[in-house]
């Protein structure tokens, strides 16, 4: 086994278990490596075992697919061809050579437990980044109060603690994400006294030809739409949260109605009474291992080519990471990319006939997310709402009003420099939260920030790095 290329895939969301699948059948040898306790990413996060959930599937979408990943999985580690290391989370990916003449190599350096103090490493032949994305955050007033959480925050309570966040919620923003949100709350009980799209349902019938391509996607929204229908969901289009009330917690929220150019109309203002408000404005992919490794990005997501290769040799790519495209497309790209680096690891030339209908479902779905990312832009009139004493960067605690003045008052030009002038993106999530907010206020481009770690560390387990523990000698 030992003489078996050896494959780190970093995320067991889709499209690392549909990549970790592909590369074991074909020989490979697979550690798959994820911060959760259970495969399947935040699509099909899971509930603990000890819950004793009797009807998961209730709360997922393509439940039958995840069974199948799911099986696929379970075979090859009881066959010893994949290691599933759970609750480990990597903070760097390191290339290497130990020398003149040998071939280089990678180590992936996680935290372990958790408590996060134990550092490991792991050597690998090959490196898949499937490290996903994570969500959009703007601030409006009174986003700070208890009860305000994010779309996918919300989502993640239902699938992975069976709970519910509040007894009255309205979910609000922009993007695909509100629709499970919505009826995933209203199913488990809780009642959605609104959903509140920004976007305008008249730019998805200017774009027909994206739409009838993905016949897939549109029965999935009237699935949807019917759903919505069903717990009687006021579904409230152009429209967007202005601010919300509440002294201890959440109260209420006022939304709006919006103008053809995402400006509040006014007197368009009501307020609706919830206990629970769920906001999302689309996602980010997760790049720091990548920007680490010193791959090219294409705006902010990971650049590959057709398969899914960085322009970094021995690193592959796919899911999120490389564009926000949902788990059909990461599926897709996971299967490319396991067919590929198991041909590359074994010395042959990879044939792309062999990975042709994911190839062409790749196609499809990147055109498709590509017509769609524009209806789902924000409002442009979203920061002009944002008060001066709103905190955007909640770690330090850094007000709009502050921001503002770093670029008006003090002349900066960049995202860095804001940074450094009020420390709006120093704290705990060094602005991976605040970032496209900062971005927004200010005007500054939102730039990807190269950091050599991708997640705080103890000084401890840095200092130690020569001595940390060798997974792969561990077998």
């Amino acid at each position: 086994m030992t003489e078996r290329p050896h494959l780190a895939v970093v995320g067991a969301g889709p499209a690392g278990l549909a990549a970790s699948l592909a590369a074991a059948a074909r020989g490979v040898r697979v550690t798959l490596v994820d911060a959760a306790e259970e495969a399947g990413g935040q699509f099909y996060r899971q509930p603990a075992a000890a819950f004793g959930a009797r009807r998961p599937q209730a709360l997922h979408h393509a439940w039958r697919t995840w069974e199948r990943l799911r099986a696929g999985l379970d075979s090859y580690i009881a066959a010893g061809h994949v290691r599933h290391l759970m609750d480990h989370h990597v903070w760097c990916v390191e290339r290497k050579s130990e020398g003149a003449g040998d071939e280089d190599h990678f180590v992936v350096h996680a935290l372990r437990g958790p408590a996060q103090e134990e550092g490991v490493a792991l050597r690998a032949d090959a490196v898949l980044l499937a490290t996903g994305g994570y969500e959009k955050v703007l601030p409006f007033p009174g986003w700070t109060l208890p009860g305000v959480l994010t779309a996918g925050g919300a989502q993640a309570m239902l699938k992975g603690g069976l709970v519910l966040p509040g007894r009255t919620a309205v979910v609000a923003g922009t993007g695909p994400l509100l629709l499970p949100v919505a009826t995933g709350l209203a199913a488990a009980g809780a009642r959605v006294a609104a959903l509140v799209e920004s976007a305008d349902p008249g730019a998805f019938l200017r774009r027909p030809s994206a739409l009838t391509a993905q016949p897939g996607k549109l029965a999935e929204g009237a699935w949807y739409a019917a759903r919505l229908l069903r717990h009687r969901v006021r579904v409230l289009v152009r429209h967007t949260v202005v601010e919300a009330h509440g002294t201890d917690r959440l109260e209420a929220v006022t939304v709006a109605a919006l103008d053809a150019h995402g400006r509040v109309g006014p007197g368009s203002e009501r307020r609706i009474r919830c206990d629970t408000l769920a906001v999302g404005h689309g996602m980010l992919a997760h790049t720091d291992l990548a920007e680490t490794l010193g791959c090219r990005l294409t705006g902010t997501d990971v650049h590959v080519d057709g398969e899914q290769r960085t322009d970094v040799p021995g690193v592959w790519a796919a899911g999120e990471a490389t564009g926000i495209g949902g788990a059909t497309l990461a599926l897709a790209e996971g299967h490319i990319a396991g067919r590929s680096i198991a041909a590359r690891l074994h010395g042959t030339r990879p044939d792309p006939r062999a990975w042709a209908a994911a190839a062409r479902a790749r196609t499809r779905l990147r055109a498709f997310f590509a017509a769609l990312d524009p209806v789902y832009e924000p409002p442009a009139g979203w920061a002009d709402r944002v008060t001066d004493d709103t905190v955007v960067c909640r770690c330090e605690e850094v007000t709009a009003g502050e921001v503002r003045a770093a670029v008006g008052g003090l002349g900066a030009g960049d995202l860095r420099t804001v940074k450094l002038l009020t420390r709006a993106g120093m704290g705990w999530c060094q602005g991976r939260m605040c970032g496209p907010a900062v971005a927004g206020l200010t005007g500054c481009p939102l730039t990807p920030a190269r950091r050599p770690l991708a997640r705080p560390v103890p000084l401890g387990v840095l200092a130690g790095r020569d001595e940390e523990q060798d997974e792969e000698q561990c077998d």
